[in-house]
């Protein structure tokens, strides 16, 4: 029998649709926690970082560290194997990611106006404000994952063979639609579609290869046959592809390598391969403009990411949201200065480490900084071989803890 792939809002009715369809056909159900459960496992990675990969927006620091594109190489390798047993409802994300190759897959979307969810999260308890906050959140995230996997919007009904609105149709109507569906001749297993699954398995093999040496690409297969699909722009192409089809030779089932460039390749972007080594997760925080900007573009022709916020409080809020590893910091800023974002940096994220970068400061300042915890105290103008090597160190120090 084919399986199912349910993709929904949040306050549709989703579970009991699936428990529901579930009961009718005596299917199993994987939900993405067990997914990410099994990849953390297999994998030696730790589940939230695999969470944020598949409900947050990319990392600010992703286009240097291609840490996402990991993540879902690793996802990608545990459902590829699970697709060979069949019988199955995959619940959630996660299904987004099985190709359209493999035939013998029902799709189901379950959505719903705003109104009648808001409706149902109420009846739950929420609030109307709370029930507004974690649809928009939901939704936000739905967007993330849908343009990553297929640069498509996630209710587009190109993705699926089946959309049904909870708000029309009850929990009863839509599993009897699904288990109906899903016994449709067309979706029947085949030679051809089974082939399909061995060659998701392959594909997602050599793409997980290719994301741990820190290559950012696509890779389909054909019966041994591989692809590998370059999306963003590069300057020596040619090397480029010689280097990845080496890496793809080498895993086990593979016959031929091609390479090709993708319909983003042409973008105003710049292909880079994540030097696991390199800083590629560090916080500029300055209150000079010209200055920090300059200083990021000299760091990014050292192939070393960063991100830049232009004073204390936004350097806060950016460290709430995602830690960087290393921060290189300026003292003397207006409201919150250099001292305080030291010191609450250090009680409330003590991994990251801390380059006091100052164009104003003292021997004071110095034994006062280091005294709190900051890795290093470096004055302006910088030498910026010095910077990188005081950076690659405080990686170094960062990693170990």
């Amino acid at each position: 029998m084919p399986s199912i792939t349910l993709f929904h809002g949040n306050f549709v009715h989703s579970k009991d649709i699936c428990r529901k369809t579930a009961d009718i056909l005596g299917y199993q159900i994987v939900y993405d926690a067990d997914l990410i459960q099994a990849a953390s496992e297999r994998f030696a990675i730790a589940e939230n970082k695999l969470s944020r990969a598949v409900y947050e927006k990319p990392s600010a620091f992703d286009k240097f560290t291609h840490e996402k594109a990991r993540c879902v190489a690793y996802l990608k390798s545990v459902i590829a194997s699970d697709l060979a047993e069949e019988n199955k409802i995959y619940y959630g994300f996660l299904g987004l990611l099985i190709p359209a190759s493999v035939s013998h897959v029902l799709n189901v979307c379950l959505v719903a106006d705003r109104v009648s969810r808001i409706t149902v999260a109420t009846a739950a308890g929420m609030t109307e404000k709370e029930a507004s906050k974690a649809i928009l959140k939901h939704d936000e995230s739905c967007i993330f994952w849908a343009e990553h996997v297929h640069h498509k919007d996630p209710w587009d009904a190109s993705l699926y063979d089946i959309i049904l609105p909870t708000d029309k149709k009850d929990v009863t109507e839509c599993a009897e639609i699904i288990s109906s569906s899903v016994k449709n001749d067309i979706l029947m297993p085949t030679k051809k579609s089974r082939q399909a699954v061995e060659d998701f398995v392959l594909a997602a093999r050599v793409e997980l290869a290719l994301a741990q040496a820190g290559h950012g690409v696509t890779v389909s297969a054909d019966q041994g046959a591989v692809t590998v699909v370059i999306e963003k722009n590069v300057i020596m192409l040619a090397r480029l592809e010689d280097e990845l089809k080496q890496i793809a030779a080498g895993v086990e089932g593979v016959t031929e390598v091609f390479t090709k460039v993708g319909p983003n390749f042409y973008r105003n972007d710049v292909y880079r391969r994540y030097d696991f080594e390199t800083p590629a997760k560090v916080l500029l925080v300055d209150d000079e403009r010209e200055f920090v900007e300059t200083l990021s573009e000299r760091m990014l022709m050292r192939d070393m990411g960063s991100h830049v916020v232009y004073d204390g409080e936004q350097a806060l809020t950016f460290v709430q949201e995602e830690e960087p590893e290393v921060m290189v910091l300026d003292l003397r800023m207006p409201g919150v200065d250099g001292f305080e974002v030291l010191r609450r940096i250090k009680k409330e994220h003590s991994r990251v480490e801390v380059i006091i970068l100052t164009g104003h400061g003292s021997e004071a300042d110095r034994s006062r900084c280091m005294e709190m915890g900051a890795f290093a105290y470096l004055e302006k103008p910088v030498n910026i071989d010095k910077l990188a090597e005081t950076l690659k160190a405080a990686k170094a120090k960062y990693a170990q803890d």
